[in-house]
């Protein structure tokens, strides 16, 4: 599979751009946001995507859970979870 294949639909990034195909948008964010553990866990999601013929579904969650990593977080401190409790099932 190439890395041109297409997201079923287009990813929203910030200032208004999409990223629509799997083309490495991860390598022009600076050094230290590309070794963030989402950041990590997106490449991951990408790589098998393109050399397994996976679903883009699971590039696409990857790439938003990176983008959204504050929403997320933010949303757990508001439950007031700890990063610990936050991978926990109930």
């Amino acid at each position: 599979m190439s890395w041109s294949r297409r997201f079923d639909d287009p990813i929203p990034l910030p200032r208004g751009r999409q990223l629509v195909t799997l083309k490495n948008y991860i390598q022009k964010l600076p050094k230290a946001e590309q070794d963030l553990e989402e950041w990590q866990a997106a490449v991951e999601a990408l790589l098998l995507v393109v050399e397994f013929d996976g679903p883009t579904m699971m590039a696409r969650i990857g790439v938003m859970r990176a983008l959204n990593r504050h929403v997320e977080r933010s949303q757990r401190q508001a439950l007031g979870e700890t990063e610990d409790q936050a991978g926990r099932m109930s």
